[in-house]
């Protein structure tokens, strides 16, 4: 029996109840003096409090995946290096978008050096990590967030280039440590920059609600936290404002795990503007509400068809097939997610999406597996992302070669104008000659 399986469950929960009633049963027997009456009282109590334990442990781990197998449970883990599969890859590519105006606000020292990977040495060597605050202009929202800069930002050869993005948001209720301690986002990318499997890559490690403790799911809540229009409009907006980011948004993509993942896929295929790659470490195909959520939807059928746009699958089937590219990734064993992933895979190829996906044997809903995937999904996006970005002296450039070709249609213009005006007269003179003769010959 899995060690998710609704069998097991059950199996231990009627052991449980079988122990309590044995012990029951059992127990005026037991109630002599001596050491073996007060050795089987103990006893009783110790069979009977682990079977409960037992029996709620594995009903806590089902519902959160904690450990998807036996294996992951004992710490059998398989540590080696994961491959994504393309899925499609023919499918439409992003638009581009391009807006400004943001601010971003330092933040105190936090000993943010304890960290496995983070930089250390001089910036155009190591690279740099930034404590900051992102305040949104639209929503009001204030959300803490580590800013990773690669060495290249600060080398004199990049000084005017700009950088592609990646936005790597944390499952709930984690949060921007998280993801730089448990899933090691500087680590990875250290390592990946250092093998040349990403390019130099600007990353943001934040959380997915505005409003915490309440698990907003990065939805936009009816007269609530507008958690949608922070990370579709006022992240941008701030990074744009500045650090040297891509303007067009082939140059942003998103990622996350467990909500996060969630989120990335959520923001991708309703705002394929901003984000048009996206990778999402089991995250879900549609949003679910809970006491940590609320209502996130509103009532009414407002309500319900609010409730259909955040289903994946229904959005796929009845809407326009965005141009974004997917990553999918879970496991076979141990996560309640595999069997939606694929058929949401299938219908993505139906449908044109382009999509990866990172299929692992068997794997859990927590770090010792999120480890594993983080490095390879950072890769895939590093490729899907445009670098080098439009530079500051490319602009100006572009900029004087319009004006001069401006200049140059102008020019044009006015010999072609002069040149027609020449040959009219020309022409006048010629009608007039021609009467003046005409007029001789009739005299």
């Amino acid at each position: 029996m899995g060690l998710t399986s609704r069998s097991l469950m059950y199996t231990v929960a009627f052991a449980a109840v079988l122990c309590v009633g044995l012990m029951i049963w059992i127990w005026p027997r037991l109630s002599g003096r001596g050491p073996l009456p007060v050795l089987g009282r103990l006893g009783a109590i110790l069979l009977t409090q682990l079977s409960i334990m037992a029996a709620v442990l594995l009903v806590v781990n089902s519902s959160v995946g904690f450990f998807g197998t036996w294996n992951q449970l004992i710490g059998r883990v398989d540590k080696a290096p994961v491959n994504i599969t393309q899925m499609n890859t023919s499918g439409p590519r992003a638009a581009l978008d391009e807006t400004r105006n943001g601010l971003v606000q330092p933040t105190g020292a936090e000993h943010l050096e304890k960290w496995a990977g983070y930089p250390k040495g001089p910036e155009d060597k190591a690279g740099a990590i930034r404590s900051v605050r992102i305040l949104g202009k639209r929503t009001m929202a204030v959300n803490p967030a580590y800013i990773y800069l690669p060495p290249e930002y600060f080398q004199k050869q990049y000084e005017r280039a700009r950088f592609p993005v990646m936005v790597v948001v944390s499952g709930y209720p984690g949060g921007r440590d998280s993801l730089a301690r448990n899933l090691q986002v500087p680590l990875n990318a250290t390592r990946l920059l250092a093998e040349k499997k990403m390019s130099p890559t600007i990353i943001v490690m934040i959380g997915p609600t505005i409003a915490p403790p309440r698990d907003t799911e990065c939805v936009d809540v009816p007269n609530g936290p507008q958690a949608e229009t922070f990370l579709t409009k006022d992240l941008p907006d701030a990074l744009r404002s500045t650090y040297r980011v891509g303007r067009d948004a082939t140059a942003w993509g998103i990622l996350g795990y467990s909500t996060g993942g969630t989120c990335a896929l959520q923001l991708a295929m309703r705002a394929p503007e901003v984000y048009p790659v996206a990778a999402s470490l089991s995250g879900d195909l549609q949003i679910k509400t809970d006491l940590s959520t609320g209502d996130l939807f509103g009532s009414g059928e407002k309500g319900e068809q609010n409730k259909r746009e955040h289903d994946l699958v229904w959005r796929l089937k009845n809407l326009p097939t965005p141009k974004i590219s997917l990553l999918l990734a879970t496991s076979v064993k141990g996560e309640k997610n595999y069997r939606a992933t694929e058929e949401f895979l299938s219908l993505a190829a139906e449908k044109k999406l382009r999509t990866a996906a990172l299929v692992l044997p068997e794997g859990s809903h927590q770090f010792v597996t999120w480890r594993r995937e983080i490095g390879p999904a950072m890769e895939w996006m590093s490729k899907e992302l445009t670098f080098p970005q439009d530079t500051e002296d490319g602009n100006k450039k572009k900029e004087e070669g319009k004006k001069e070709e401006g200049k140059k249609e102008e020019e044009r213009k006015e010999a072609e104008k002069k040149q027609a005006e020449d040959e009219k007269k020309k022409g006048d003179g010629e009608g007039a000659g021609e009467e003046e003769g005409e007029a001789k010959e009739d005299g």
